[in-house]
């Protein structure tokens, strides 16, 4: 696993990242959808895998799914899993926070 510096602090991160609005990240030619929910990061692919079209487009529920515009096929953030099994789960990426800076892993 290798950590990938994103932002420089936590405070630039939750500058960046507004509560339930997902923003892509481009991290070794990987798009990575970064969301804020109930005050945790979660790092899913970007990719909804029904028809690919671009989570960071999607929104987040209140119930902390993250949402794709298109079909409105929901993952939950934790697990990548699909609400409704229908869909392969999407790959999930862990985020790290400490004093060096704002980090998310890449296998």
């Amino acid at each position: 696993m290798e950590w990938v510096r994103i932002f420089p602090n936590e405070q630039e991160a939750r500058r960046r990242i507004r509560n339930d609005k997902p923003q892509l990240v481009a991290i070794y030619g990987r798009r990575i959808c970064l969301a804020l929910h109930d005050d945790q990061f979660f790092a899913v692919q970007d990719a909804c895998s029904h028809n690919g079209e671009s989570l960071s487009k999607g929104h987040i529920n209140y119930l902390g799914e993250i949402v794709c515009p298109w079909h409105g096929y929901r993952f939950e953030l934790h697990t990548g899993r699909p609400c409704d099994s229908s869909s392969p789960d999407l790959a999930t990426y862990p985020v790290k926070v400490d004093e060096t800076g704002f980090y998310i892993g890449i296998p």
